[in-house]
């Protein structure tokens, strides 16, 4: 009888002591620790357009700009726009439009700022026949402020004359572009 319960109490400690070996098995330490996080693609397409056209107006009515890209794509992460071949008429309400070209562009989430990204070139021609361009490697342009800079190198040709220097802002409402280094200009004797 007391080895019949000795049995028992053995039979049951092998069989506690295989639940725990499968438990501990099952409920590891290292399950508790955090599980990696899925890879999310950071330069991944949400949704795209080709032969993209986009036109906004002031709340007068009148035309802020008239854009079309050749392929526009908005990278689902960071919200950024990507845009290939640019070409931007800034008319900010008046007939005489700021017609901004590039390669490339990036718009950040909520349109304020976009990146021009290669062969950049900013042209305009004003009521009395005078044209002005501005080009770039790459510049920021604000559209709502009617702001643009660069710290690349800069040339404006225009007003009978070239002007070269590095870095520029430019307040295109004004017309006023401010040259920030290394500036040189040749122009037309009349």
């Amino acid at each position: 009888m007391f080895s019949k319960k000795i049995r028992t109490i053995a039979l049951f400690s092998v069989i506690a002591a295989l639940l725990v070996a499968v438990g501990y098995w099952n409920i590891s330490p290292e399950s508790f620790l955090d599980k990696p996080q899925a890879t999310v693609d950071k330069n991944a397409i949400d949704y795209y357009a080709t032969n993209a056209h986009s036109v906004q107006f002031l709340p007068d009515g009148k035309m802020q700009y008239e854009m079309t890209a050749d392929k526009v794509e908005h990278l689902m992460v960071s919200e950024v726009t990507l845009l290939t071949k640019p070409d931007l008429q800034m008319y900010r309400g008046t007939t005489y439009p700021w017609h901004v070209q590039s390669e490339k562009g990036e718009v950040n989430p909520d349109g304020t700022e976009v990146e021009l990204i290669d062969s950049v070139r900013v042209a305009r021609t004003d009521e009395k026949n005078r044209t002005m361009i501005i080009t770039s490697s790459r510049m920021t342009v604000f559209p709502q402020k009617q702001y643009a800079q660069t710290e690349q190198a800069v040339r404006i040709d225009g007003a009978g004359g070239v002007t070269t220097g590095n870095g520029m802002k430019a307040y295109l409402k004004e017309g006023r572009m401010d040259l920030l280094s290394n500036v040189r200009g040749q122009y037309e004797a009349r």
